[in-house]
């Protein structure tokens, strides 16, 4: 009997973590993609946003249902088949928008995430550091934002 106990807390563990571990490879792809669009990189951008698609379709069902992992797949598809930067940065405000919804309702990170704001564009995104780094403008307005309590 303790045996069998010892090994329930055991998987039960190796199973948390596993989900901790997806989560947050999932958050961490999506940065990818906002810093390969801070950079202004469209070639680098369509890759992390295959990576992305990657790690989603890997994660457990508990941490994103099939309804939000199709969202965020066609969010990401969109920025992989599209190679003008103009655009992808169009796709990836979709992308924030559903990965917020996400990150408010599932813990992502045992690391703060941080939302900011682009008044310029009119949509928001998330980032593991509090300076404000845009990837809707890149370098041309790289500081344009406000950090928003998330």
């Amino acid at each position: 009997m303790i045996a069998f106990i010892a090994t329930v807390v055991v998987q039960t563990g190796f199973a948390q973590q596993n989900n901790n571990t997806q989560s947050n490879s999932l958050i961490l792809s999506y940065y990818g993609i906002k810093d390969a669009l801070v950079a202004g990189d469209s070639k680098l951008t369509s890759v992390k946003a295959e990576d992305f698609i990657r790690i989603l379709n890997s994660t457990d069902p508990k941490l994103a249902d099939a309804a939000k992992k199709k969202i965020l797949t066609e969010d990401a598809r969109q920025i992989t088949a599209d190679n003008e930067l103009k655009n992808q940065r169009n796709y990836f405000a979709s992308l924030s928008a559903n990965m917020i919804t996400l990150v408010k309702t599932t813990r992502l990170s045992s690391e703060p995430i941080y939302e900011f704001y682009c008044p310029m564009k009119k949509s928001n995104w998330l980032s593991s550091e509090k300076a404000v780094k845009n990837p809707y403008y890149g370098s041309a307005m790289l500081t344009c934002g406000n950090l928003l309590k998330l």
